[in-house]
């Protein structure tokens, strides 16, 4: 059980038992907003769902009867988010959401919440915690919205913080470190978590959604980002994921970063996220000296056309260079790609599928589009935005989320058939690829076209 709080903050993401995703961590926003309020004295616990049952977390909410709950969403978990403050509506006095999906798109909360926290959490949970707590008037709190008797009202926009170094590290003390390090040890044979070096993102990709960072890029120093690092090396994790948006996106800060890690001799692995036109073999191999161990790139398309539909700015040649530069500094390599982006057709699809496994590549994630409010997706097809359907068994967990061109049993077809490729080769190397996967690739092609 959790200790009794003034303020507890909720992570109502329920993982399934078949859960084997690699990107499995502590919810570093609420561990970010803990920090803050603790360092201001406030007494506040995470409850984190990961681990734990939806009935256990309401449990947890009605035996401590904290003063002020706060719950994160984001786009996955809306449902999850406003079950649980249905569920304790009754047991606190004060209900409030916060994260990106309430960011940009508050109408789904007001109605569940006293007050709905819009952008950067940090100062806005403290102000409403001093005026909460000193009976104070909370409606005056910057970036805040809440429904009164004449409507919604939304209170001035809160400025971000400027200076993310003077934000305290997430309070890691609150996480369950033992069951995410066992988490990993178990089934990827190391222990990771993960961190953040910088907020925002220039780039406009369609279907990317960042109504929380925004658009301007902030980083932290060198020396604060390391100081975090061996923090978490303290607490027994031997591996980092950076959780940046792109974390290559100015080479000279990665530079610096590489010879902070060298300078202090930290002895640690870490992954982060890149750019492919943001990476070179020059800069990939003083990252691998620096202990990166997996680049992941986010490809998307194998398509020239549809990348341009997706408004990525890149081109196919750039990401294979990226792929082979990564290659040669000896890092893992990773890619993320998008299957049945609107305006695809049979051909774009499997192009895409043809170009992903034929890269070297140690891992690949193929994915449905996912309308995000707030995203040049989501207006693409808000008009023919549809349910999932419930109470089905899936063997690939995803759903289509709109009305399309392809229908959802197609697209899932080819996510398999990519992902069966992509194994066939990396098992059986080019040889074996010619005797094996050319004839699978051939025969599943046809299938895939046959299909409606």
């Amino acid at each position: 059980m959790i200790p009794l709080a003034d303020i507890l903050l909720v992570y109502p993401y329920f993982r399934q038992r078949t859960d084997r995703s690699p990107f499995r961590f502590p919810p570093l926003g609420i561990g970010y907003i803990a920090a803050f309020l603790k360092r201001e004295n406030f007494t506040v616990k995470i409850l984190d769902g990961t681990f734990r049952s939806e009935k256990e977390v309401v449990s947890e909410i009605e035996r401590s009867r904290p003063r002020i709950v706060g719950i994160y969403a984001m786009f996955s978990m809306e449902k999850e988010s406003i079950t649980v403050a249905r569920k304790t509506r009754r047991m606190v006095d004060l209900l409030v959401a916060g994260g990106p999906l309430p960011t940009v798109d508050p109408s789904s909360f007001v109605e569940d919440f006293d007050i709905v926290v819009v952008g950067e959490g940090e100062n806005t949970m403290l102000d409403i915690a001093r005026s909460y707590l000193n009976k104070g008037d909370v409606r005056r709190v910057q970036g805040i919205i809440f429904k009164d008797c004449n409507g919604i009202v939304r209170t001035a926009n809160r400025e971000p913080i400027a200076n993310i170094d003077s934000i305290p590290f997430p309070a890691r003390e609150l996480f369950d470190n033992d069951a995410y390090k066992e988490y990993y040890s178990s089934h990827f044979g190391y222990s990771m978590t993960s961190m953040i070096s910088s907020r925002g993102c220039p780039f406009s990709c369609d279907f990317c959604s960042k109504p929380v960072f925004g658009d301007s890029f902030r980083s932290r120093s060198p020396e604060n980002i390391v100081g975090e690092m061996e923090a978490i090396l303290g607490l027994g994790y031997d591996t980092i994921w950076f959780a940046d948006d792109c974390f290559t996106i100015s080479k000279d800060r990665v530079i610096k970063i590489c010879d902070e890690i060298e300078r202090r001799g930290l002895n640690i692995k870490w992954q982060c996220l890149s750019r492919v036109d943001s990476l070179d073999s020059k800069l990939a191999s003083r990252m691998s000296k620096a202990g990166c161990s997996r680049i992941y790139l986010g490809i998307e398309a194998g398509d020239d056309r549809i990348l341009k539909v997706m408004r990525k700015d890149i081109e196919l040649q750039t990401a294979r260079n990226a792929v082979y530069d990564v290659n040669s500094a000896n890092i893992e390599t990773g890619a993320f790609f998008i299957i049945g982006y609107p305006g695809e057709s049979d051909d774009t699809v499997l192009n895409t599928i043809r170009f992903a496994t034929s890269l070297p590549l140690d891992y690949v994630s193929f994915t449905l589009p996912y309308p995000i409010p707030g995203t040049g997706l989501y207006e693409r097809v808000r008009h023919v935005l549809k349910e999932p359907k419930r109470n089905r068994v899936r063997l690939i967990d995803q759903y289509l989320g709109f009305e399309s061109e392809f229908s959802e049993f197609k697209l899932k077809f080819a996510i398999a058939k990519g992902g069966l490729q992509f194994r066939i080769r990396k098992y059986l190397g080019e040889r074996g690829y010619k005797i094996v996967g050319t004839p699978f690739e051939k025969i599943t092609d046809g299938i895939f076209r046959a299909i409606r």
